[in-house]
């Protein structure tokens, strides 16, 4: 079962000065990140925590408490399952909620979420699928395999079309490889 904690609780805890901070790790895209995150978190994205995950296990194992970010708490939960680290937990409500309590975010380059490309990508082919079918009706299929994705999507609580859009160059801008993440949290020890 995904620990989670919520916004305030959080703050409390980077606030208090009782102990050392959580160690912050935001899962989302490298462009998302760099569009605002919350001060003193880490990016490593989800689709390159896979390839990293021993080294990380490693690192963040010496970390007393991890807590993983993203925009709405699914992608966290994603990684957190992948880690399986004891000490980790997920940031209910993730990005959006931390900055629905008037939560820090250092913001840089504003650039759009990777859900919000998602329901460009699937309304585009949807569409493209109907106005399709007027020429050639076997175009209406486009449109009945988007919605059976999304189906499924929603149903498995995954998203292909949104790890495919994760791993495209306009939101790889200005991403650092994931090995430089992991050696600033092994110089945070």
């Amino acid at each position: 079962m995904t620990r989670t904690v919520d916004a305030p609780t959080l703050a409390e805890r980077l606030g208090d000065g009782a102990g050392p901070a959580p160690t912050l790790i935001d899962v989302r895209t490298p462009v998302e990140f760099e569009a605002g995150h919350i001060p003193g978190a880490v990016n490593v994205p989800l689709d390159e925590l896979k390839g990293s995950l021993d080294r990380l296990r490693q690192v963040l194992d010496d970390h007393h408490d991890v807590v993983l970010v993203c925009r709405s708490g699914r992608r966290a939960g994603q990684a957190h399952d992948v880690l399986g680290l004891p000490n980790s937990t997920v940031l209910s409500g993730g990005l959006t909620g931390w900055e629905a309590t008037g939560g820090a975010v250092d913001r840089g380059r504003q650039a759009w979420e990777l859900e919000r490309q998602v329901r460009l990508a699937a309304g585009s082919l949807v569409l493209a699928g109907i106005l399709g079918s007027t020429v050639a009706p076997r175009a209406t299929w486009l449109s009945g395999l988007v919605g059976g994705g999304l189906v499924f999507a929603a149903v498995s609580n995954t998203c292909a079309m949104g790890a495919a859009l994760a791993r495209m160059p306009w939101n790889k801008r200005g991403a650092r490889p994931t090995g430089s993440a992991l050696d600033r949290l092994t110089r945070e020890r």
